[in-house]
């Protein structure tokens, strides 16, 4: 009888030693892609810092190394005034693209990849002044986690964003619907929480596109939207990313550009 106890309270102990199953959340998925693109930040850098739940990891991790003394002589472009509110208050030194048109190295997030790492960003409100910045720099790593990634842009059916200036928003609204009426578009003006019209840091409202079928070819549907008077910028970030960081439940994807 005690040799089968004994049996018993072994394998007990061994369960007891078992690995724990973790499941990880999309923040913490974030996170471990945020964390893995810092890597490539060297001392004496100029960053492009992105705007977003995402690139806010990364600029966090670049805080502790700064004050780790892990990290010295960096200085940071940011894509939005929540972005440069965050970095001042790490401790990040901020500068601005008159000072150093050319930028080492920009980490940001994005709303959707597609297979050849083409972008769809701009759903936090941010798109133009992340298209200025991260058009100017040598290398751009975009970090997400495995639920961006589309077979095409716009394919996962939420917004392609659309900044247009105020005036008149309705006519560049319903040209920008008719330039895309064979995908089923509908555009709609994007409100803030009060419901009123969301503001960008630059002062123009948002219009998003929301596509029931395939946009056609990306590079003909950019130039279009652009060719609409009213018009500032759109969300598709065309042959702009070096690196994509992708984090899922296998671990990290490393994607790069060609």
């Amino acid at each position: 009888m005690a040799i089968k106890w004994s049996e018993k309270a072994v394998s007990v102990e061994a369960l007891s030693f078992s690995p724990p199953i973790v499941i990880l959340t999309q923040d913490d998925l974030k996170k471990i892609a945020a964390y893995k693109a810092v890597e490539f930040v060297e001392s004496g850098m100029v960053l492009g810092l992105g705007t977003g739940s995402t690139a806010k990891y990364a600029l966090d991790r670049i805080g502790e190394l700064l004050r780790q003394g892990k990290l010295t002589n960096i200085v940071g472009i940011p894509t939005s005034k929540k972005t440069q509110e965050q970095a001042l208050s790490l401790g990040i030194p901020l500068s601005d693209l008159d000072r150093h048109p050319t930028i080492d190295l920009a980490i940001d997030g994005a709303d959707e990849v597609d297979p050849h790492l083409n972008l769809v960003k701009g759903r936090g409100g941010s798109l133009l002044r992340e298209k200025m910045v991260e058009g100017a720099c040598k290398k751009f790593v975009c970090i997400v986690d495995e639920s961006k990634l589309v077979k095409h842009l716009g394919g996962n059916g939420l917004a392609l964003p659309v900044e247009v200036v105020p005036f008149c928003w309705k006519f560049t609204a319903n040209k920008l619907q008719n330039l895309f009426q064979r995908s089923g578009c509908v555009a709609k003006l994007r409100n803030d929480c009060e419901g009123n019209p969301f503001v960008t840091d630059n002062g123009n409202y948002i219009v998003d596109l929301y596509l029931k079928k395939e946009l056609g070819d990306s590079q003909i549907a950019s130039d279009a939207i652009l060719r609409v008077a009213g018009v500032v910028e759109h969300g598709m970030f065309l042959d702009m990313a070096t690196t994509v960081i992708v984090a899922g439940e296998r671990g990290i994807t490393i994607k790069n550009k060609g």
